[in-house]
C-alpha cells in the first residue's frame, strides 16, 4: 500500500486546507489537493491527500471511508496511479475535415 490515497464525493464546499485538516487528525499530511475544473475553478467533488506514513494512510482509510460530510459520504482508498492518455489530446488541428462548400457526408 501507498501513502496517497483518493478522496472522492467531496462537498463542493471543500478546500485543499479544509481536506488537510480532516486528514490531520490521524496523522501528518504531507500533501492535500481538491481538483478543480480549469475552465470554471470549480471542485470536481474529489482530491488527493498525502499522508506520511503506509499505516497513516491505511488509518484513514478505515477511519473516513463512508464518513459523512456536509451531507455526502466520503469515498476513501489508496490512489491509483493515473493511467496515459490515449490520442495524444486535442481536437482536429490540422487537415481534415470538410471546411464547408460542399455537402454533407454523414
Amino acid at each position: 500500500m501507498g501513502n496517497k490515497l483518493y478522496v472522492g464525493n467531496l462537498p463542493f464546499s471543500v478546500t485543499d486546507e479544509s481536506l488537510r485538516e480532516m486528514f490531520t487528525q490521524v496523522g501528518q499530511v504531507e500533501s492535500s489537493k481538491v481538483i478543480t475544473d480549469r475552465g470554471t475553478g470549480r471542485s470536481k467533488g474529489f482530491g488527493f491527500v498525502e499522508m506520511s506514513t503506509e499505516q497513516e494512510a491505511a488509518d484513514a482509510i478505515s477511519q473516513f471511508n463512508g464518513v459523512d460530510w456536509a451531507g455526502r459520504s466520503l469515498i476513501v482508498n489508496e490512489a491509483r496511479p493515473m493511467a496515459p492518455r490515449e490520442g495524444g489530446g486535442g481536437g482536429r488541428r490540422f487537415g481534415g475535415g470538410d471546411r464547408g462548400g460542399g455537402r454533407q457526408r454523414w
